[in-house]
């Protein structure tokens, strides 16, 4: 199974336990995977670690419960005083107490970078390594970028680090840092005995756990595989579900395409979702596990909501992942497009996937992309006048008309900055904005905004982190006015209305545009084409690579 990834990754399996990962697709997948089906063999249905519950300890009031379903038992296993011990109950709750330090300690991280999504975080450690810093990949957040902790492991290091940056022109390089007095410590209650334990992990007899978290509303969900709760890199901890692919593709694909769906476009989120998951799993190295359970990676609601459907999708698609020259494609897909897809470069930083290109998402030829390029003005508002003849012009999003005033515009920047630690976060008011590039997909690639003070630009999906009306970067601005006060002869600019279309990224598949083309017939094979133009369907093997560190 080693053969799959590249040497960097498999050193990084090896740090933070690699003979798990080997002893779980050996081993563990049959045993833990709840029937759809006869079982995918184990080479197929590689067990994969979830972040569920991803900063538990971030409020000291919290608590996790875990129950057996009835008619079974939850097998605890810890160690007291180095040696393991293991003991059954029905139900455990998972609390919090706060740990006042003997003394205060220092925490601190350079902040090389900072980023609204892991694929140009990605990137940007990439380019930091190549500059000879190596970077860790983090999200106590926001995607951020650090300076690694174990080479730049004292204050005078880290220090002299970020100022010989900054004097180089990085001027966004921060050093984070805080002083800690308490800490939180998880505990877990059974069977009457309260045991104070860091790690802790929890199987179920039938291969189930129920998990309830308070909340508003408070929410309860079955799991199959296993848990485990650790703790991460930012003080807290993670509750960690270990669970077989296909048993995980239950919790993702009726939640990311929608039980109503056609049934190939079900089938092609399914084959979409196994790929991307398998793809990612270096995205939580840092804090050794591998994808989390929201919109970041996908989402994942375990065996709660799970729909026929959807499971035979998964059947009919067993083991079945999208590749591009033997390795596994980037499957990446948003709800909706605005009616032509988006290069990756035209989102994130980093190299572009030759499968990943724009594609102009109708079946009747109403654009040629490639003699009209969206990369102009004109030709951006041209496209967005038509409304009629794509695949997803029946959709809500697919066209939309949001407006920010200068005053919202600037409280957003401001915060933005602020949590940058930017050279211009003092700035006091927005006076314009600007669209300074677009791609041939029409995405924004640089939005100018003129401050009293200086001038900021935002780049790719960082505009949609930071300016909330438009709902994916296929828009145009139109300026606002207000009345004309006495003596003046101009009506003031009060803010922009932007007009655009999609929401989200619009890189590969269309999830709304899948509905039409299943509508019309199409098998998922054909859509994932359509979407991914040249790659290949095949079924996992020890063929494929994984994922392949780029350079």
């Amino acid at each position: 199974m080693v053969a799959l990834f590249p040497a960097r990754w498999r050193r990084q399996r090896q740090k933070i336990g690699n003979s798990r990962w080997l002893g779980a697709v050996g081993g563990m997948a049959i045993a833990l995977t709840t029937a759809i089906a006869a079982p995918a063999p184990a080479a197929q249905n590689p067990v994969i670690q979830v972040g569920i519950v991803q900063r538990f300890g971030e409020n000291l009031q919290d608590r996790i419960t875990l129950e057996a379903l009835p008619g079974e038992q939850l097998i605890l296993s810890f160690e007291t005083q180095g040696q393991p011990q293991t003991l059954t109950t029905n139900r455990v709750v998972l609390g919090l107490a706060p740990e006042q330090l003997p003394e205060a300690q220092l925490g601190e991280r350079i902040v090389l970078s900072n980023h609204r999504s892991f694929e140009t975080a990605e990137y940007s450690a990439q380019q930091w390594r190549d500059r000879g810093i190596e970077p860790e990949i983090a999200q106590p957040g926001s995607w951020e970028v650090w300076a690694n902790r174990e080479q730049y492991d004292s204050p005078l290091v880290r220090r002299l680090l970020v100022k010989n940056l900054q004097a180089q022109g990085f001027t966004e390089v921060f050093l984070d840092s805080e002083v800690v007095g308490q800490i939180p410590r998880t505990y877990f209650e059974a069977n009457g005995y309260r045991y104070n334990r860091d790690s802790l992990d929890i199987r179920a007899s039938g291969g189930r756990v129920r998990v309830a978290q308070p909340g508003d509303p408070p929410v309860t969900r079955v799991y199959g595989g296993t848990l485990r709760v650790q703790p991460n890199t930012y003080g807290t901890y993670t509750l960690v579900n270990s669970v077989p692919i296909e048993t995980y593709l239950r919790g993702v694909v009726p939640h990311e395409i929608g039980p109503r769906a056609p049934v190939p476009a079900i089938q092609a989120q399914t084959v979409l979702a196994r790929t991307y998951a398998l793809r990612n799993l270096r995205r939580f190295a840092i804090d050794d596990y591998e994808l989390c359970a929201d919109t970041q990676c996908q989402v994942y609601r375990g065996l709660t909501g799970t729909a026929p459907v959807a499971d035979q999708a998964i059947v009919a698609t067993q083991g079945q992942v999208l590749t591009y020259n033997n390795e596994l494609a980037d499957t990446l897909y948003s709800s909706t497009t605005g009616g032509v897809t988006a290069a990756f470069s035209d989102v994130w930083d980093g190299p572009d996937r030759p499968y990943l290109r724009p594609v102009v998402d109708t079946v009747y030829g109403l654009w040629d992309i490639n003699q009209y390029p969206l990369n102009s003005e004109e030709a951006v508002r041209r496209f967005i006048a038509l409304d009629q003849g794509f695949n997803e012009d029946t959709w809500q999003l697919f066209r939309w008309r949001n407006e920010g005033t200068l005053a919202e515009i600037t409280a957003d920047l401001k915060g933005y900055l602020g949590r940058r630690q930017h050279p211009l976060a003092g700035f006091s008011q927005v006076r314009s904005l600007r669209v300074t590039e677009r791609a041939n997909s029409g995405r924004v690639q640089v939005v100018e905004v003129e401050t009293d003070i200086g001038i900021v630009e935002l780049r790719k999906d960082e505009i949609v982190r930071v300016l909330r009306p438009p709902r994916s970067l296929l828009f145009y601005l139109e300026p606002m006015y207000g009345t004309a006060t006495e003596g003046t002869a101009e009506s003031p600019l009060i803010g922009y209305r932007f007009v655009g279309g999609g929401w989200g990224h619009g890189v590969g598949m269309s999830q709304t545009g899948s509905y039409r083309l299943g509508d019309l017939g199409w098998g998922y094979q054909r859509i994932l084409q359509f979407y991914y133009p040249g790659t290949t369907l095949q079924p996992i093997s020890d063929q494929i690579t994984f994922w392949r560190e780029p350079g």
